[in-house]
């Protein structure tokens, strides 16, 4: 367990602590959390600007344990495994999240859900013939926009909510589209691999 595993494994904790916020009952539980009133018109609870904050700390892990994990050269099989559980966890959980509670459409989590099983299916396809799937510009432009919109959205899309600016929602429909999009993309580029014999595809890496 060398560090960049650990710092994984703390975006872990922290997904399921954001889960926790989101969905533990306070109200039920007779814990009143305070409100916050923006603008006379906005009523936020202050559990999604709390879940917003250890959203943020969690993303900036990923992008931390993988920089010292290729600095250092401490990139191991188990640590990519197990970044490419916390990503999905934290990312899908949240969605799901959201969407249950009505504050996103619940086609962007399928969307992205169905479009992640399908990446990954190619992948495993591709990997088990010998071969390595690039990451392409569209799929890091999809994830951008998607955690930049799962935060704006846990924080009520503040500032730009004050401007009637749903700069949430198009970050999250962007994502959406670009999920399609990518996902052909991974398909075109490695159908041959995927439909060809194992044979044809030795001699080519040969």
């Amino acid at each position: 367990m060398n560090l960049p595993n650990k710092i994984t494994m703390v975006r872990i904790f922290l997904t399921f602590l954001i889960i926790a916020i989101l969905l533990i009952p306070f109200d039920t539980l007779g814990i009143e959390l305070p409100k916050l009133f923006i603008n006379e018109a906005i009523v936020v609870d202050i559990k999604y600007f709390v879940a917003g904050i250890f959203f943020i700390i969690a993303s900036l892990t990923d992008f931390l344990d993988g920089y010292i994990a290729r600095k250092y050269n401490l990139i191991t099989d188990f640590g990519k495994m197990i970044d490419a559980i916390a990503d999905k966890i934290l990312v899908n959980s949240v969605l799901i999240i959201l969407a249950a509670t009505g504050f996103i459409h619940p086609i962007i989590p399928v969307i992205i859900i169905v479009r992640d099983n399908v990446v990954n299916s190619i992948k495993m396809v591709v990997g088990n013939k010998g071969r390595v799937v690039a990451a392409i510009k569209m799929g890091k432009i999809k994830t951008a926009s998607l955690m930049v919109g799962i935060i704006l959205t846990l924080f009520y899309n503040l500032p730009f909510e004050l401007w009637n600016l749903r700069v949430s929602d198009f970050l999250l429909v962007l994502a959406a589209i670009l999920s399609i999009v990518s996902a052909i993309q991974y398909y075109n580029m490695n159908k041959d691999i995927i439909f060809g014999d194992n044979q044809n595809n030795n001699q080519e890496i040969n």
